[in-house]
């Protein structure tokens, strides 16, 4: 499947699902859009995910280019932008599929499906749930598989990249590791799950444990993909759903180094690291005795030897292996992980 990634004036560092698409996806990605940097290429910002040149629009494609244009970024919210309008329409005027993990759902837009239906294109809304969901039981701890999940301080703090690389990486070990998505980048990219963010709460847990029920019996550990933080302002029932729907048996606590306050909401700062390792193990306790095992912090904005010094104050700070999983190796932690 060839593709084209929209990431207007997001690229890269607004832009979490296109980067999640570009390291990990099993896609074609023929260009990224974004027209703040028309002309570079995806390399020159992130150089270890795949490459492709960056366009101003879907005009600056050939028309044969690609068959599917996906929505790399999501705003708070979730909201469509009425600047993308022209280049989703010239994609679907294209005969090309659109895949989006926005809250807005597509589907639902006159015109665009008014287009896809004239065209033959399909109008996937990854964030659209299934409708038979249920609460949960409480099982999801009776599977054979150990299950693993990431919890952060904030969002945008790496849970996705996390679960992804320490999967993959534990596969690469010679373990039998799968991922449960649970967000649309995770989705997008395993080709299944569940969009949590976008349950009924009601039903947050039970959608949780059926993709638990449905996997661990199957395979030897299970990454659970993590979403939001137990301290937000806003999505706090999502992380809670995931961690009681999960019943975890180890937690990785992801972090942004040198970030203080919570993302759009500035006016809330972020509590000590000791107080999430409290409140998230505290929180798990009713229905598992899981604990932050390990941590994962993203150390991007710092030099060699600042990362260094980051990742070995956040170690001590939780009193358990750190790593930056893309920066560093992960053995440490794995190790951690996956012991018995």
């Amino acid at each position: 499947m060839a593709i084209a990634i929209l990431s207007h004036e997001k690229f890269p560092h607004r832009a979490k699902t296109a980067l999640g698409v570009l390291r990990y996806g099993d896609y074609d990605v023929a260009a990224v859009l974004d027209r703040d940097n028309a002309g570079e290429r995806v390399a020159d910002f992130v150089p270890d995910v795949q490459d492709a040149p960056i366009v101003e629009g879907t005009d600056d494609l050939e028309a044969d280019e690609i068959d599917t244009l996906l929505i790399g970024i999501s705003p708070i919210g979730g909201e469509f932008d009425e600047s993308w309008r022209e280049d989703v329409e010239t994609a679907l005027e294209r005969g090309c599929d659109i895949v989006s993990g926005l809250h807005y759902f597509l589907a639902e837009d006159e015109e665009f499906a008014r287009l896809a239906e004239e065209h033959g294109c399909e109008l996937r809304d990854v964030r659209k749930p299934p409708e038979d969901l249920t609460v949960s039981e409480g099982v999801a701890g009776e599977v054979d598989a150990d299950v693993i999940l990431t919890v952060g301080t904030d969002c945008s703090t790496g849970k996705m990249t996390t679960t992804m690389e320490l999967a993959r990486n534990a596969r690469d070990a010679g373990y039998d590791a799968a991922v449960i998505p649970t967000g649309q980048t995770g989705i997008m990219i395993e080709g299944w799950g569940n969009p949590i963010d976008r349950v009924v709460s009601d039903f947050t847990a039970g959608a949780v444990e059926e993709m638990i029920l449905e996997k661990g019996n199957e395979h030897d550990y299970l990454f659970v993909e993590g979403q939001g933080s137990i301290v937000h302002p806003a999505y706090s029932a999502v992380t809670c759903g995931i961690l009681h729907g999960a019943m975890p048996d180890k937690l990785v606590l992801c972090h942004n180094a040198g970030q203080e306050t919570i993302h759009g909401y500035e006016s809330f700062e972020l509590p000590p690291i000791s107080t999430y390792v409290d409140l998230y193990e505290r929180l798990s306790a009713p229905v598992s005795d899981a604990e932050i095992a390990a941590g994962a912090i993203n150390t991007s904005d710092l030099e060699d030897d600042a990362a260094e010094d980051a990742v070995a104050e956040y170690a001590d700070e939780l009193d358990a292996p750190a790593t930056d999983v893309i920066r560093f190796d992960t053995d440490a932690v794995l190790e951690a992980l996956l012991e018995d």
